[in-house]
């Protein structure tokens, strides 16, 4: 796991943030990001359809030292949250995807494309992000560590 200080490193690629960055960053974005993060995102937020939920479960991932890509396109589809590493996608889902039969069907065959290409996608739902953030981010980093030591694990 990388460590980085949250206060003064970007909590995108982990670069040293001086002072005056620092604090634009924080009052622009919540978040402190050095100025090449801060463009990434901004395009981010301007040109994808990233969800407060999907963003900040991101973030969470990458304070953990996860090598996620947010907005990530596959070719087919714009996954939410990829981590190419372990081969896993993560798909950050409003309520709209269990009670609507099409849309449940798209995910279904968005899932299968992914599996035929050799990735596993975990379906997280935004109520979990929305109000046990940590406790999600900590269970899917379990998951990826797990995951990625079956695939080492020698027989």
């Amino acid at each position: 796991m990388n460590y980085y200080d949250r206060h003064t490193d970007c909590c995108n690629c982990f670069d040293k943030v001086d002072e005056r960055v620092f604090h634009y960053s924080n009052q622009s974005f919540g978040i402190t990001l050095c100025r090449p993060c801060q463009n990434w995102f901004r395009d981010i937020l301007d040109f994808t359809s990233a969800t407060d939920e999907s963003i900040n479960l991101y973030f969470a991932l990458r304070f953990r030292g996860v090598p996620a890509i947010l907005e990530k396109n596959d070719g087919y589809k714009t996954i939410d949250i990829a981590v190419p590493e372990a081969k896993v996608n993560i798909e950050v889902d409003g309520g709209h995807h269990n009670f609507n039969s099409q849309q449940a069907m798209r995910d279904l065959e968005r899932t299968l494309y992914s599996y035929k290409k050799g990735y596993s996608t975990l379906r997280i739902p935004n109520s979990l992000v929305k109000y046990n953030l940590d406790q999600a981010a900590d269970k899917i980093t379990e998951y990826l560590v797990v995951s990625r030591d079956k695939k080492f694990r020698r027989y």
